[in-house]
């Protein structure tokens, strides 16, 4: 069966945009077992609590998880295990620079299949404080009503 080309979403983390503002990005391929690629081909998957660390030279996402798939045997995987990321040197260099330095981390953005093999988007990410949170949320309530009353004027116009 031919592998579908391009992108194809699994999981966004939509949390992480709200709890941190988001820096550089970075693709990285994931080293995965059978089970857990056929489980991300049903769409199944969390990033709610996933980062990612660098450990002696290794990039690994930790606590993502991937439900267990339905049909597996004895050989499914553990749905919460740490898996290995798969990028170039000078990535883990600088994601290990960056992190140790200035007190960021390493968020998962999102999973997905490119031309048929599994990646994650990573971020640099910093925390963002609760008043940070508030002055985004009513940022974006402003916008909202602007637009509304932009549709509405548009409206009354016709």
């Amino acid at each position: 069966m031919p592998r579908p080309a391009g992108r194809v979403l699994v999981a966004q983390n939509k949390k992480a945009r709200h709890d941190y503002n988001i820096g550089d990005r970075v693709e990285a391929g994931l080293v995965l077992t059978g089970t857990e690629v056929k489980s991300l081909r049903e769409g199944r998957a969390s990033l709610v609590d996933g980062f990612a660390t660098i450990d002696d030279g290794e990039a690994w996402l930790r606590n993502v998880n991937i439900p267990e798939y339905r049909f597996g045997t004895w050989t499914n995987h553990a749905p919460k295990r740490n898996r290995k990321l798969l990028l170039h040197r000078r990535e883990i260099d600088k994601l290990d620079r960056e992190t140790a330095n200035s007190g960021r981390t390493i968020v998962p953005l999102s999973i997905y299949f490119s031309d048929g093999y599994a990646k994650v988007e990573l971020a640099l990410a910093t925390g963002k404080k609760d008043w940070d949170k508030r002055q985004a949320i009513a940022e974006r309530d402003a916008n909202r009503e602007a637009q509304r009353a932009l549709a509405a004027r548009n409206r009354a116009r016709r």
